[in-house]
């Protein structure tokens, strides 16, 4: 049985992965599984099941709560969304008034989140090149051939949910990589700091909503059709996301929409450094996360 203090702790570590989850690249799934609750957190998620409506709709409320390790999981999301409400805004500022320093950050982070993904496979073999192959391919084409400005419908804002929620719980694949392939990522940070500002309250409250109702269907329908395949072809599933994210790094080149000229230097240097910065966030957290496993 955990104490307050305890589920304090599990709110602290969800704020940690709605911070990761807040910038592409870095996964939420990633500061769970270095922080040591991704087995329970994927575990909780995975029993809200048959069984945990059978109990809700029999009116047995406790039973419910404990079956889904609700306390556990209530912790977790609260860290989440006070996280991602706190930084939304400031996401939103600094791709408004730094676009490439901003995306060039992006772009480090991505880069080292695919080299570590790579170097985490062994046993590489044609198969494995071709796999890899093949995944950027899919990035490449799918960046390449997606408008650049996507429908602000709210049947594509509840798509853009589930697919962004089943990537948030997989270590090495960020949530918000899928709502920037999407073309949702500025709009989805750009709602929820103009809900937490109360700027359009109701249509940003609803467009939330859609949203969230996206992700709660994607963690309890395709997630699991994403762990049933990572359990079976884990490290094929694997390779070929590696891939696919290297390819999409066409989504996020600082100057897709600004043209180099040579008085861009300062921009040049200064999206080099935060393309370094970027690169060695995800070291650092790739390092803790090592560190930690050996003090087990």
């Amino acid at each position: 049985m955990r104490k307050f203090k305890d589920y304090l702790m599990v709110g602290v570590k969800g704020a940690c992965m709605g911070a990761a989850d807040v910038i592409p690249g870095v996964s939420g799934g990633t500061i769970a599984f270095i922080t040591g609750i991704y087995d329970e957190f994927v575990g909780s998620i995975a029993r809200v099941d048959a069984e945990a409506v059978r109990l809700l709709l029999k009116g047995k409320i406790r039973d419910f709560w404990n079956h889904i390790n609700g306390w556990f999981l209530l912790s977790v999301v609260a860290g989440i969304g006070v996280s991602v409400a706190s930084l939304a805004g400031l996401m939103q500022i600094f791709l408004n008034d730094h676009p490439i320093q901003t995306w060039a950050f992006f772009f480090g982070l991505i880069v080292a989140s695919s080299i570590f993904i790579l170097r985490g496979i062994s046993g590489w073999k044609v198969r494995e090149v071709v796999l890899v192959i093949l995944g950027v391919i899919l990035g490449v084409t799918i960046c390449t051939l997606s408008p650049t400005q996507t429908p602000d419908a709210l049947w594509f804002i509840f798509l853009s949910g589930a697919l962004a929620i089943c990537a948030m719980i997989l270590p090495g694949i960020s949530g918000s990589f899928i709502l920037l392939i999407l073309g949702k990522y500025e709009y989805i940070m750009g709602v929820i700091t103009g809900l937490v500002s109360g700027e359009n309250f109701a249509d940003n409250l609803l467009i939330l909503c859609i949203f969230l109702a996206g992700a709660i269907v994607g963690i309890l329908g395709f997630s699991k059709f994403l762990h049933w395949l990572l359990a079976r072809w884990n490290k094929e599933t694997l390779i070929v996301l590696a891939g696919f994210i290297i390819g999409s790094l066409v989504k996020v080149w600082p100057w897709n929409e600004t043209a180099v000229t040579t008085s861009d230097g300062l921009h040049i240097g200064g999206a080099v450094l935060f393309a370094l910065l970027g690169f060695s966030l995800v070291t650092g957290v790739e390092i803790a996360g090592k560190m930690m496993k050996k003090g087990k």
